[in-house]
């Protein structure tokens, strides 16, 4: 779990030169982020990833990360066993492509649901049966500037460090991999951006209190390269929070989005 939180971005020292423990030290009212729930299962793999759908047959080459979902029960313990069932839940149609939407449940040894995680994946080139369009999901930007806005400069090694957490795909590593793939260099892996802006939305929004988030959903909508910097925006919208990213343009032009429809429960919105 600590591994997982340097991949995230937790370390950085803040203005007085200290760091958030928190997310780093067992002794120092240790908590953990809810999307470690999406690594839990795999956090100890050591090969490349590999997609494996029942009944598809699908290209990884046309496949993208569309979004992703975390829910969980209450707080993650920092230790324990469960077990995890596993379906595909939905399949939606998008033009010329499908979006199958997978869903994972963890459950304790006497039967507790702990967390639910859900992702999406854009296959192009597939067309849904059904027809069905995806129905719009997450947060939508209220009509006024950001409550709070937090900047993270992601680190060279990022990745390298995120990759440690279970996902060996070459993309994030190797610049001969990612070249055939279509990037100048290996890129960041979505789910640490997804870390990340779930990590600067707790230390702003909820004093660094891990336990008050019950679910958060966003968008992949960019791709983030190592030593960029993100800029999340965050508005607090009653016991929700909306939330965006985006990457400065270093040469002075707009915010290129990196995060999009973000939206983070708590253990109060209703749940």
């Amino acid at each position: 779990m600590i591994l997982y939180h340097l991949g995230v971005g937790a370390g950085a020292l803040d203005a007085g030169g200290g760091a958030a423990l928190h997310y780093l030290y067992e002794n120092a009212g240790f908590q953990v982020l809810p999307s470690f729930a999406i690594v839990a299962p795999t956090f100890h793999e050591a090969a490349v990833p590999s997609l494996e759908i029942p009944g598809c047959d699908i290209d990884l080459g046309s496949v993208l990360h569309y979004d992703q979902q975390v829910e969980v029960e209450g707080p993650i313990s920092r230790s324990g066993e469960a077990v995890l069932r596993s379906r595909v839940c939905d399949v939606f149609d998008a033009r010329d492509a499908s979006l199958i939407v997978r869903e994972g449940q963890a459950f304790a040894d006497d039967g507790r649901l702990l967390w639910t995680v859900r992702d999406t994946i854009y296959v192009r080139g597939e067309d849904a049966a059904a027809g069905q369009s995806r129905p719009r999901l997450g947060g939508a930007i209220p009509d006024r500037p950001a409550d709070v806005t937090r900047s993270f400069r992601v680190l060279p090694q990022q990745a390298m460090l995120y990759r440690l957490c279970g996902d060996r795909n070459p993309l994030h590593v190797d610049p001969a991999f990612a070249a055939k793939a279509g990037f100048d260099k290996p890129i960041l892996h979505g789910l640490c951006t997804y870390g990340i802006v779930l990590r600067e939305a707790v230390d702003a929004l909820f004093g660094g209190d891990t336990e008050v988030v019950r679910s958060f959903y966003a968008r992949f909508a960019g791709v983030v390269l190592p030593t960029e910097t993100l800029v999340v925006e965050m508005w607090e919208e009653g016991r929700c929070a909306v939330v965006q990213a985006g990457i400065i343009d270093a040469a002075g032009g707009p915010t290129r989005p990196a995060l999009a429809n973000g939206l983070i429960e708590t253990s109060g919105s209703g749940r």
